[in-house]
């Protein structure tokens, strides 16, 4: 799975504003990903995925990638957490402080972007008249998110490998989501994109471009993953 993309992200720095595609860019992206063939995930993950088609459906909704949204942010929270914890006892040794502070750092940076992917989705739904239910609109969500990070958390304790490969699991499968919702809605090709947040993540031609970015996004999500495990500094 590891490639030239995933090697250009072990050393590429990651803290500064995620890379925007052009239209053409990300029309490309979505293409590849919806050819890319899965990868097998972990029975957790697979677990995940099915948990929540049968209380969401198996439809693709913008409410049911709301919480994916909110789920996505939980491992890097998770990583953070631990990271700072092994950042103060680290004093002694500044090279794997230095380390483990930058990988803390990449954490905030892509929970960051899952949180703009939030905020625009809450935003996008509250302006259609779907009706939302108390319980699976808000409190299961949360307490999906809160079991998430406590698998997140465990994993990554007892061997980050298993943490870092949930989360690639749950990225791949983001990615080929979004890939797809655009293809069923060619609508939104000629629908424009008009948000409060543009000026933080962007102005895109259309909400297919809108989505296609944040596939592209949840692509290098994965890639992170990926060249984190692959890294000869990874521990």
């Amino acid at each position: 799975m590891r490639g030239p993309v995933a090697e250009a992200m072990t050393d590429r720095a990651p803290f500064g504003p995620i890379e925007r595609l052009t239209s053409e860019r990300l029309r490309e992206e979505q293409q590849a990903t919806l050819i890319a063939p899965r990868g097998r995930p972990t029975i957790a993950a697979r677990a995940l995925f099915v948990f929540m088609d049968v209380v969401y459906g198996e439809a693709r909704t913008l409410e049911k990638f709301r919480v994916l949204e909110l789920v996505a942010r939980m491992p890097y929270q998770a990583w953070e957490n631990v990271g700072y914890v092994a950042v103060t006892h680290t004093a002694s040794e500044p090279d794997f402080a230095r380390r483990v502070f930058d990988r803390v750092r990449i954490n905030r940076w892509e929970q960051d972007n899952e949180q703009w992917h939030l905020l625009i989705l809450e935003e996008l739904i509250a302006g259609t008249p779907t009706r939302r239910r108390w319980f699976t609109s808000r409190l299961l969500p949360q307490m999906m998110a809160f079991a998430y990070y406590q698998l997140s958390w465990l994993t990554y304790a007892l061997k980050p490998a298993w943490s870092y490969q949930l989360n690639i699991d749950f990225e791949e499968h983001a990615e080929h989501e979004y890939a797809l919702l655009v293809q069923e809605h060619p609508e939104w090709e000629t629908t424009p994109f008009e948000s409060a947040f543009t000026g933080d993540f962007g102005q895109y031609a259309s909400l297919a471009d809108l989505f296609r970015q944040i596939g592209y996004d949840e692509k290098l999500h994965k890639l992170q993953s990926v060249a984190t495990m692959g890294s000869p500094r990874f521990g």
